[in-house]
């Protein structure tokens, strides 16, 4: 199964359940569609979602740990303040999807795709994000930081004021990507002018 391949239609319909608080740890899921529901401070460690699709699901809160969600499909889901630590979304899509004030600590977001996302008040912290679909993400004054970008989609990505310290920004072509006044260290200074056809060389005395 190719990552980022569209799931298959679910076998298994979860509608409106409420899932407050609940702990979702060890619990394994495939194919099933989720719809309406409510995950709303909910924990997990371990848990494995493959090919499940979310619509109009509430993430707000919760906190999952080591939990897969591969090849998933969420639309119009809330992430609101929640955190995800080392979590695996390979090959996840997100469509129309909140994620104000996420934060994501580790974990591997490869070949996921998140075009258009508002990820301004979100927070990614050494997340693999290798061929993601980060194209027109709205990432202004978002933290980014020590993220594997290598190979992503970023043309019309708008970073400006984002702190991009530490991340692979081989990816990202300035002229196509807004960076006004985002952070980044002096390596990457370097990757971004030699990407524009600049050679950085010391100044040579008179």
């Amino acid at each position: 199964m190719p990552p980022g391949r569209a799931a298959p239609a679910p076998d298994t319909d979860v509608r409106d359940a409420d899932w407050y608080g609940e702990d979702l740890s060890g619990r394994e899921h495939t194919g099933v569609a989720f719809s309406g529901v409510d995950l709303t401070e909910a924990t997990g460690t371990g848990a494995v979602f493959t090919d499940c699709t979310f619509h109009d699901c509430r993430f707000n809160l919760a906190e999952f740990t080591d939990t897969a969600f591969v090849n998933c499909a969420f639309t119009g889901c809330s992430f609101f303040s929640a955190t995800l630590t080392g979590c695996k979304l390979v090959g996840a899509t997100f469509d129309r999807c909140s994620f104000d004030q996420l934060t994501v600590d580790g974990g591997d977001w490869s070949f996921a795709a998140l075009p258009g996302a508002d990820l301004g008040r979100a927070t990614f912290r050494g997340t693999r994000l290798r061929e993601a679909d980060l194209t027109r993400v709205r990432g202004s004054g978002a933290t980014l930081r020590h993220l594997d970008l290598s190979g992503a989609e970023l043309h019309d990505a708008d970073l400006s004021g984002a702190d991009l310290r530490g991340s692979d920004l081989s990816a990202v072509d300035p002229r196509n990507v807004d960076l006004a006044g985002a952070q980044v260290d002096i390596t990457q200074a370097v990757v971004l002018v030699t990407t524009l056809g600049l050679q950085v060389r010391p100044d040579a005395p008179a």
